[in-house]
């Protein structure tokens, strides 16, 4: 018998449980390190102080429910489109559960150091290090190691500003702020219109004497609900979209996508207009951001000048006292501590050379170390993170072949640039990517893409869907490496399950499943 080969996951997150999966799907012996005692990662709130990344205790989805979902595992119709928090960790425990992922996770177990082991020239193999639940430093050898750690747990502090040392309130990173508890009354600046940033300061403006956004450039808001209360990525990522999106220069598509949002609001007249396009920069999603800054409790204001000792001056000159509060919402940093103590694959300014995004090139002689999860995608991560432990286990069982070393960073170095040329200067914007073309690209690559051809005969209502349905990462199941034998179905069902999120008490909708399914094919048909 060949021996199975092990694989050494780390992190038990939105991007480790996918990992997980996709190596029982492959055949690999798994074994995930989670150095707390639950799954979830990010989506597991942690009212307490801790370095661990957490959201908010109020924190709900910026994508949906749809648009997030593995790919061989919708949620349950009865799920909120745009979940909160503790509807998105209850899907990743379903998710453990439904592939009896748990007897392969070692809880408060936490990594050391991965180093490449002696044989690794031939072999590949790593050495991890580790210690165990009971305090004891262990070793074992791995054929493969999966990094999911993702990069939300190390926050960003600027340089400090004139006078901050002498400010007598309080600041703090919005990595340890958890809920507005404590802050009724008080007088807050909050710095950064990132998508924390904006929670932030919309929350608290609900109990806070007065609350301050403070920014460099501003933003664009986009809201979670499109057009006849559709959720947004849904409606906007078809492939017919995306076809189409990529016929126009950038020029246009900033034109109409901005033209959409200023019908939402004025920008300008609301003090966020910032002076690049709507596709320089990754946008702030908010529902509730112009409604506060329309009713006074957020003021805009632009970026911090100084501090005095009880108040914070601003770069136009405008002055506030008795500030109790500032909390920075200014980004994380990531690098790979655990990498061969942080010097195997190098990071700086949050810049770093991976092919795919997951792929360290200096180590292309094997690809046996993969990094899942380190982008920052216009969509949803969880898809994207899932295809990438897919890619990753299709190389490491020999059936897609990556390009050479040379090849490799060449492709980044174009990324790279197109990235410089695209999105204003920011530490924030170097691992971008655009959702629906990423997976695009992965998939393509082992062969995982549903072509429109082998459907349009043979099967036309899925057809259909695939082009004008939303983007959902069901669609790459068809076909290719491991293909989802309830992949069509699922697709044919989504807009059941959307309109179930919505009202989930509607009776109506448990009758009408089959019927949904069809609903636009049919439109289309008798048109």
């Amino acid at each position: 018998m060949v021996e199975k080969k092990r694989v050494a996951i780390i992190g038990a997150g939105a991007s480790g449980l996918p990992s997980l999966r996709h190596a029982l799907l492959y055949g690999v012996e798994p074994v995930l390190f989670e150095a707390s005692d639950w799954v979830g990662g990010l989506w597991r709130y942690k009212s307490y102080d801790t370095e661990e990344s957490s959201v908010m205790k109020t924190t709900v989805i910026n994508t949906s429910k749809e648009m997030s979902a593995y790919s061989d595992f919708p949620p349950p119709a009865e799920f909120a489109n745009f979940m909160h928090n503790t509807q998105m960790l209850k899907y990743l425990e379903l998710y453990a559960t439904q592939f009896d992922m748990l007897k392969y996770i070692k809880f408060n177990h936490r990594i050391v150091n991965v180093e490449r082991a002696k044989s690794y020239n031939k072999d590949g193999k790593w050495i991890v290090t580790y210690t165990d639940d009971q305090g004891q430093k262990q070793q074992e050898e791995f054929d493969g190691v999966l990094l999911a750690t993702g990069h939300h747990a190390k926050p960003y502090y600027p340089e400090k500003w004139h006078g901050q040392d002498s400010f007598k309130g309080k600041i703090i990173h919005s990595h340890d702020y958890k809920s507005s508890k404590g802050y009724d009354d008080k007088v807050v600046v909050v710095v950064g219109i990132g998508n924390s940033g904006g929670d932030v300061a919309v929350e608290l403006a609900k109990i806070c004497k007065q609350v301050y956004l403070s920014t460099r450039r501003g933003a664009w808001i986009v809201h979670r609900i499109f057009d006849y209360g559709e959720p947004i990525d849904m409606a906007l990522s078809s492939r017919i979209q995306t076809l189409q999106n990529d016929l126009l220069p950038l020029s246009v598509k900033n034109w109409i996508a901005e033209k959409l949002l200023q019908k939402k609001f004025d920008h300008a007249k609301y003090g966020l207009k910032p002076k690049h396009g709507f596709y320089g920069q990754h946008p702030t999603v908010n529902d509730d951001l112009p409604n506060r800054i329309a009713n006074g409790t957020v003021l805009i204001v632009p970026n911090i000048k100084a501090f005095t000792e009880n108040g914070v001056i601003f770069e136009d000159g405008t002055r506030i006292e008795n500030v109790d509060e500032v909390i920075l919402s200014t980004g994380y940093s990531f690098d790979f501590p655990l990498l061969e103590d942080g010097t195997l694959v190098p990071v700086k300014d949050n810049e770093v050379s991976l092919y795919k995004y997951v792929f360290p090139p200096d180590l292309s002689d094997h690809n046996s170390l993969g990094i899942i999860g380190l982008i920052q995608p216009l969509g949803s991560i969880m898809t994207a993170a899932e295809m990438q432990a897919r890619l990753f286990f299709d190389v490491f069982a020999g059936n897609t072949k990556l390009p050479s070393k040379s090849e490799m960073l060449a492709e980044i170095k174009a990324k790279k640039d197109y990235l410089a040329n695209r999105y204003v200067h920011s530490r924030r914007h170097t691992i971008q990517i655009d959702i629906v073309p990423y997976l695009d690209e992965l998939a393509l690559l082992m062969g995982a893409y549903p072509h429109l051809k082998d459907y349009i005969f043979s099967d036309p209502v899925l057809a259909y869907h695939i082009l004008f349905g939303p983007g959902t990462a069901y669609k790459y199941r068809l076909n290719g490496p491991k293909p989802w034998d309830g992949a069509r179905d699922a697709i044919l069902t989504t807009q059941y399950r959307v309109d179930k999120g919505f009202n989930p008490f509607k009776k109506e909708y448990a009758f009408s499943k089959e019927k949904k399914s069809a609903t636009g094919w049919n439109k289309w048909k008798n048109r």
